[in-house]
């Protein structure tokens, strides 16, 4: 069965402005060390990569596509020029508000992975900077890596238990400062090593 580390993009892949859109090529700066730590997985570990990423109101007169989709492609390529290659891009263009269920951290987009004898979700990752991120890990019944400065983004869209004791085990693992975090992650050598919490989180050294 294959393995998968489903990737968000802003925040993780590459710095989120303090707007939260990536619009110009002016914002555009990768993650720290993201093509170092990307390789080495894409070279020496058996992982498909997909990407899967919210873009609020992509293709509205606010965000219009064309602009996306410049900086998407150089984003892709300048992977691609790594040896890093997305098998799979899933992007939303919803807002929040509107509830829909292909948005992170609901799993519509991701149907083609559930309920398939082809993929080991309980093998597989999210790696990402929101708690959104890892909630999808929880519905897709995969492990999660937090990278994050912000512990807190996102939680407005996923559900929170009311007990706060219970907040920071249940729903997400304790974060790592960036990619360089990942070499402490170990699965069969020297990245991934799961630690198995109650929703299969993985915890970071």
């Amino acid at each position: 069965m294959k393995k998968v580390l489903f990737i968000d993009r802003d925040g993780t892949l590459i710095l989120e402005p303090d707007d939260y859109q990536v619009n110009t090529f002016e914002k555009l700066v990768f993650y720290p060390e993201v093509f170092h730590y990307l390789g080495k997985i894409a070279t020496e570990l058996d992982f498909e990569m997909v990407m899967v990423t919210n873009q609020d109101g992509l293709g509205t007169a606010a965000y219009p596509e064309t602009v996306f989709s410049s900086i998407q492609d150089f984003i892709l390529k300048s992977f691609a020029n790594e040896g890093i290659v997305f098998s799979n891009i899933f992007i939303d263009r919803s807002f929040p508000e509107q509830n829909s269920p292909m948005r992170k951290p609901k799993t519509g987009m991701l149907t083609s992975y559930l309920d398939t004898p082809d993929y080991d979700l309980t093998g597989s990752f999210v790696i990402g900077d929101r708690m959104t991120d890892v909630e999808l890990a929880k519905n897709l019944g995969c492990k999660a890596i937090f990278i994050t400065d912000h512990e807190t983004l996102g939680s407005n869209e996923v559900a929170v238990p009311n007990n706060p004791e219970n907040k920071r085990n249940r729903y997400y693992s304790q974060h790592q400062s960036g990619w360089n975090g990942a070499k402490q992650h170990q699965h069969r050598n020297r990245f991934f090593r799961p630690h198995a919490g109650p929703v299969g989180t993985s915890r970071a050294n």
